[in-house]
């Protein structure tokens, strides 16, 4: 990375680090025991681990609803608009500039927390894959239930099938962002902002033009 002074930005509230903690723990609780109950290895006895993934389950759908609840009430859901603009910049950034010690194109502030490529892969995370993960889960917990809530019409086989596709889904989103949390100014400093708050940015870098404009569309909106 270039020679720029950092400074220290406080950027994640205690509930926004609280909330990516305890879904980090239930999503890998829940991909360990789903894919044990599926056969692929055997770490807590199959028993177990179904009571563990439906608690866990449960928990995360609790717990997810009170997480869109809280980016409604708080505005926050402005973070996750999608934008176009500088999207072709930041992927050239990741898949050459980062290589060269190059600065990051959009650099993040209390305000624009995710550049336009997270904003896209966020959206799609929580708007499309894990509603699916969650639905598909609890009809798969409700089976039994199915003729009483007039879904006797679905495939047990067809919603397993989904589930455990929208899983691996969900592993391949995790393995990348480990990697992504890794290509801060140092090894640590995204593991470091996610558990103090506190972001280490370019000083007296202003929000862009492109960010600008969409919080201008979105006030509108509001």
């Amino acid at each position: 990375m270039t020679q720029t002074e950092m400074v220290n930005v406080y950027l994640y509230t205690r509930y926004e680090r609280f909330w990516h903690w305890l879904q980090t723990t239930l999503i890998v609780l829940l991909l360990m025991t789903g894919f044990e109950i599926n056969g692929l290895f055997r770490l807590f006895g199959f028993k177990l681990a179904t009571e563990i993934h439906e608690y866990a389950g449960l928990s995360w759908l609790i717990a997810f609803a009170f997480f869109v609840f809280w980016l409604f009430t708080t505005g926050e859901w402005r973070q996750y608009i999608p934008t176009t603009r500088k999207m072709l910049t930041v992927i050239r950034y990741y898949t050459y500039g980062i290589f060269r010690g190059e600065a990051h194109p959009v650099p993040k502030r209390k305000d624009a927390k995710h550049n336009p490529l997270q904003r896209l892969v966020y959206l799609s995370l929580a708007a499309i894959l894990l509603p699916i993960q969650m639905i598909t889960g609890f009809l798969y917990w409700g089976y039994n239930s199915w003729p009483d809530w007039g879904l006797n019409w679905l495939s047990l086989e067809v919603v397993a099938s989904i589930h455990l596709a929208g899983a691996f889904g969900v592993l391949s989103f995790l393995i990348v962002h480990l990697y992504m949390i890794t290509t801060g100014h140092t090894l640590f400093a995204h593991t470091r902002a996610m558990i103090t708050g506190w972001e280490q940015v370019a000083e007296g870098t202003p929000i862009d033009d492109w960010e600008r404009k969409d919080r201008g569309k979105s006030a509108e909106c509001s």
